[in-house]
């Protein structure tokens, strides 16, 4: 059973399951650092209490998911460092991950999701679309090329 708890970005499991995210876009992305000066901001800052919130995924007790959000305004969130650890990919983790990271937005009284992901991830483009994301303009200043701008009414 898929169990969601508050963790953090930086430390415990949080912080290992992010490193592997890291990790994993460096090598699809040609070096990526997602934490350089240009990429849109996503940690602790940003992803903890009272306008952010990160959580970790445990199936069987084990850490095997993780994602977050932040504040963009009054109004709308954006869905940051989403990552599923590669043995637990297909089994609907993913998709059970943003539902908790949607229902936790609710909870802080958003009313709109914002998120992306690259061209490289075109699995990632179809669970969003599948669960309600409709393409944006870019609305964050994620330089990388190709990518893909979702919304979605909460």
């Amino acid at each position: 059973m898929l169990e969601f708890r508050d963790g953090l970005i930086d430390s415990g499991d949080g912080a290992v399951l992010v490193e592997a995210m890291r990790v994993e876009m460096r090598e699809l992305y040609d070096g990526l650092n997602l934490d350089g000066p240009n990429m849109p901001k996503a940690g602790p800052a940003e992803m903890n209490p009272p306008a952010g919130a990160f959580l970790v995924g445990y199936l069987d007790h084990a850490p095997v998911c993780c994602g977050g959000l932040k504040r963009l305004d009054q109004e709308a969130c954006e869905i940051k460092r989403m990552f599923v650890a590669p043995q637990a990919r297909r089994r609907g983790v993913a998709r059970a991950l943003l539902a908790a990271i949607e229902h936790r937005a609710r909870e802080l009284g958003y009313t709109v999701a914002r998120l992306d992901t690259g061209p490289k991830q075109p699995h990632a483009r179809a669970l969003y679309e599948a669960q309600g994301y409709r393409s944006i303009e870019s609305f964050n200043g994620n330089p990388l090329e190709g990518l893909f701008f979702g919304e979605k009414p909460l």
